[in-house]
């Protein structure tokens, strides 16, 4: 089962390279600018995720993709990565896999000359676990 943090994490994901989330059954389309701001998904994505994940909403999904969030938050499907790209991609959790991903249709990707999409990172608490590991006392059999 795909867990609401990975299907947000999907979407933004998808974001940063351009693609839409398709609302009211492809009736109008969504893309949030910026999607992280700082150690946080902004609240341009905040606002989007409110309004897929809205009954009002009706069938949202990815642009180049079938499946709906409202499938995606199931227990039919999960969130792995792509064999191609390493995107995360939507698969049915028992079954026949398909081959399909949004990559497909985006002929600048995969690209390892750029940086590739990310989460938000905390920054802060990232420094200070490095700073704990320095600060750590070393075994001094370690150190022999």
């Amino acid at each position: 089962m795909a867990a609401s943090a990975q299907v947000r994490q999907y979407l933004a994901y998808w974001f940063q390279l351009g693609k839409k989330v398709l609302i009211h059954g492809g009736k109008e389309a969504l893309l949030p600018q910026p999607i992280i701001q700082g150690d946080r998904y902004s609240d341009a994505f905040e606002g989007c995720w409110q309004r897929v994940t809205s009954a009002e909403a009706g069938d949202c999904y990815l642009e180049g993709t079938q499946q709906t969030v409202a499938e995606l938050l199931s227990p039919a499907w999960e969130i792995t990565p792509c064999a191609r790209c390493a995107m995360p991609v939507p698969v049915p959790d028992l079954g026949v896999r398909s081959l399909d991903c949004p990559c497909s249709d985006l002929s600048f990707w995969p690209d390892s000359s750029t940086p590739l999409p990310r989460s938000p990172v905390n920054s802060q608490a990232q420094l200070a676990q490095i700073r704990d590991r320095l600060n750590k006392p070393r075994d001094r059999s370690q150190a022999l």
